[in-house]
């Protein structure tokens, strides 16, 4: 099989592209243009660096290679930035979408792998919890709203054309990293909250702030979802497994186990013997108090079964990774 990783590159996307050389003789091309991306997170197959709004190469890349299959990971993702510079999430990540969706259908991609967000669902009260893929998809912001007109353009396509088919991963809160060392998650100017954490585990960080303490939690702090890096990478290839068989599909990526702020800061100051500072912040707008995952559907449907629920265990390599660095 001869697959095309787009943002192969990135944190997600290197370790998707670990587990495609390791556990399979697929053909592994990679796309990433690098803005975010680091080179030496490839580990296998064959890197190009390129923009996907370069339609011209795009076209030519494809017309060389004949793709099976394309995992599109290539994507722009802080939220607020998606407030203060909308346009760009909107033609990065809809407009790019929707080129690649009409190559992918040009040079007959039959699968097609989509790398979208738990953002889609916006601020679900704590009632609804936890989300299925049938929940409402009420995007707060453009980052959330950019990746659910992708799905609707995905679903489109496959209406249009009955060759291509597709699974929608919808990602809850990705942390940790590959548990041999050998990549991590590199990020610059990270806001993912395990990540900033071990930073002030290891003095990288002065403080670490904690938006919002009255929500209606536990402990007034907001619930999150939290999954290994490596299940989710996981996921990509079964899901590449499950188009064989299976019409098209939508998929949450969690493990269904809620963690409060304050017990993943405990948690990073535990396994890493550190007592570093936090200070307490308002709220920012648009966190909703409680996001976690219905996985139910992926177990039941993709038989993926998670090898890393242990929120220990994602905290303990995602520092391990942040020495390196």
């Amino acid at each position: 099989m001869k697959i095309l990783v787009t943002g192969g590159a990135g944190y997600i996307g290197s370790h998707i592209v670990k587990l495609l050389g390791e556990k399979t003789d697929a053909q592994i091309t990679i796309l990433d243009n690098l803005v975010t991306g680091f080179r030496d997170s490839v580990l296998y197959g064959s890197f190009i660096q390129e923009d996907l709004n370069n339609t011209a190469a795009i076209d030519k890349i494809f017309s060389e290679n004949r793709f099976d299959a394309v995992i599109h990971l290539a994507a722009s993702l802080v939220v607020p930035e998606s407030v203060t510079d909308p346009h760009k999430y909107y033609l990065n990540n809809t407009m790019n979408t929707a080129k690649l969706l009409s190559t992918c259908v040009k040079y007959g991609v039959k699968k097609f792998i989509f790398s979208s967000t738990a953002a889609v669902y916006g601020e679900p009260d704590a009632s609804e919890m936890p989300v299925t893929e049938t929940s409402p998809t009420q995007p707060i912001n453009p980052y959330g709203w950019s990746k659910l007109m992708s799905e609707q353009i995905i679903r489109d396509t496959a209406k249009a054309f009955p060759d291509f088919k597709y699974v929608i991963l919808r990602y809850f809160n990705v942390a940790g990293s590959d548990h041999d060392g050998l990549i991590g998650q590199s990020t610059r100017n990270a806001t993912h909250l395990i990540k900033v954490a071990v930073q002030a585990a290891l003095g990288k960080r002065d403080k670490i702030s904690v938006f919002g303490t009255d929500y209606p939690t536990p402990d007034g702090t907001c619930v999150r979802d939290y999954i290994h890096v490596e299940d989710l990478a996981q996921a990509h290839l079964d899901a590449l497994g499950y188009l064989d068989n299976n019409p098209s599909d939508c998929f949450n990526c969690g493990y269904g186990n809620g963690y409060s702020v304050n017990e993943i800061l405990r948690t990073v100051a535990s396994v890493s013997k550190v007592d570093f500072a936090v200070e307490m912040a308002d709220r920012r707008a648009g966190d909703p108090a409680i996001l976690v995952s219905d996985c139910s559907r992926i177990k039941e449907k993709m038989k993926w079964t998670p090898k890393y629920n242990d929120i220990e265990f994602i905290c303990r390599t995602a520092l391990e990774w942040e020495k390196k660095l």
